[in-house]
């Protein structure tokens, strides 16, 4: 049972009711991570702004990965169910690809190590070596790219935290249990 009260629709402020009705048609419904974020509109208003800026940086199915990578490093069961709907239905990945991505990996070598540096990112609280640094931008990421990664990985540490202090409750099924060792 989610911790943090949700507003009632009657009681949510009116700027946040546009943002979720927003958000609903976006994703066919409001889920239950941004009814909580209702009660505080300008925290609301953060959060889908750095989601929308954000989207615009690195592919989807790496944004995907990454979301997956972290929620995973994060025991975020909430963004893990949420980021599995999310890369299958809007981002057409495959169940293989899915796992992959919670492990710090993919089916496609260069998004593995953007998803392996994220985690990394998370794991080391930022302290990456620099072997990982080097391992990235073998794959091919520059450094602004690389800013991207970290960027994107901080945007789901923020989501995982939400939703880990507040324990929402999943409005969508949960995501399978699987094995994800940390890759070296």
């Amino acid at each position: 049972m989610s911790r943090l009260n949700v507003p009632a629709p009657e009681d949510v402020p009116e700027g946040a009711q546009r943002i979720l009705d927003t958000v609903g048609a976006q994703m066919g419904f409001v889920p239950n991570m941004f009814k909580t974020i209702a009660s505080n509109p300008p925290v609301l208003e953060v959060v889908t702004t750095l989601q929308g800026t954000l989207g615009r940086v690195l592919d989807a199915r790496t944004r995907h990965s990454i979301a997956l990578a972290v929620s995973q490093a994060n025991e975020c069961s909430y963004c893990l169910a949420m980021h599995t709907h999310v890369a299958t239905e809007f981002g057409g990945m495959s169940a293989d690809d899915i796992e992959l991505g919670r492990a710090g990996s993919s089916v496609d070598p260069r998004r593995a190590a953007a998803a392996r540096f994220a985690q990394r990112v998370v794991e080391s609280r930022g302290q990456v070596s620099d072997a990982e640094l080097a391992s990235v931008r073998d794959a091919g990421y520059t450094d602004p790219q690389i800013l991207a990664i970290v960027t994107v990985a901080v945007q789901f540490l923020l989501t995982n935290f939400i939703n880990n202090v507040n324990q929402t409750d999943l409005d969508i099924p949960a995501a399978s249990t699987v094995d994800t060792p940390v890759l070296q």
